[in-house]
C-alpha cells in the first residue's frame, strides 16, 4: 500500500489543482474487505478472534484530514474465535451479553495528525466507544492509506488501519476473570470508498 503523504506543499497543491473530489467527502464502507480483529489472553496464552461492521459512516476532507469523523457499529453477536466455547463465553452475558447489548458503537471526538501532518506515521483517532451500554474514551493509531498505484490526488479508494487496547473490565464485561485476561487489543482494517 502507498503511505498518504499530505504536507502543506501538498496541501497548496491540491487546492491550486483542479479537485476531482469535493471537500468533504463521504464514504462507504467495503463489508467484504474490512474486519476488526482483537486478541485477549486466555490461560496466559494469546488468543484472536473477528467481528463484523455492520454499518460506518466515515467523512474524510483531503485538504483538512484533521476534520475527518468516523461512526462505527459493530455486530457484537457475529462475533468469532477459532474455538466454540470461548465465542460462546464471548457472547453470554457475563461479557458481551448480546443479548441486551447487540453492537458495539465507536464515534470519533477527534483527529489528531502525525508531526508530519498526515493521518499515518503517529495519527492518532479519539473517540467515544459504547460497549454494554457504558461509553469511555479510547484513543487508537490512525494510519490512511490510498489505493495501490494510485495516483497523488486519487482518494475514490482509501484503507483505514486502527490499533489499540480497551480494558473489558471498564465496561463491566468482567465475567471468566480468573481465565481471559482484562486487556483487548484492538486491530481494525477497514476500505471504503468515495460516494459518488
Amino acid at each position: 500500500m502507498i503511505n498518504l503523504r499530505i504536507t502543506l506543499p501538498a496541501l497548496i497543491s491540491l487546492m491550486l489543482a483542479s479537485a476531482t473530489i469535493a471537500a468533504p467527502t463521504r464514504y462507504r464502507l467495503d463489508k467484504e474487505a474490512s474486519r476488526v480483529g482483537f486478541t485477549y489472553s486466555f490461560s496466559n496464552t494469546d488468543q484472536s478472534g473477528t467481528m463484523p461492521i455492520q454499518n460506518a459512516d466515515i467523512v474524510v476532507d483531503p485538504q483538512n484530514l484533521s476534520s475527518a469523523s468516523v461512526d462505527v457499529t459493530l455486530h457484537a453477536a457475529g462475533v468469532r474465535t477459532p474455538m466454540f466455547l470461548a465465542t460462546e463465553a464471548l457472547i453470554g452475558e457475563q461479557i458481551l451479553d448480546v443479548a441486551r447489548f447487540p453492537t458495539i458503537h465507536f464515534v470519533s471526538t477527534k483527529v489528531t495528525l502525525a508531526e508530519d501532518g498526515r493521518l499515518s506515521g503517529g495519527a492518532f483517532v479519539t473517540g467515544r466507544l459504547t460497549l454494554r451500554d457504558v461509553t469511555r474514551d479510547i484513543r487508537l493509531k490512525a494510519d490512511l492509506y490510498r489505493q495501490s498505484g494510485s495516483a497523488v490526488d486519487d482518494f475514490s479508494q482509501l484503507t483505514v488501519n486502527l490499533s489499540g487496547q480497551l480494558n473489558r473490565f471498564d465496561y463491566g464485561a468482567s465475567g471468566y476473570a480468573k481465565l481471559v485476561g482484562e486487556i483487548i487489543k484492538l486491530k481494525i482494517s477497514v476500505v471504503i470508498n468515495a460516494e459518488n
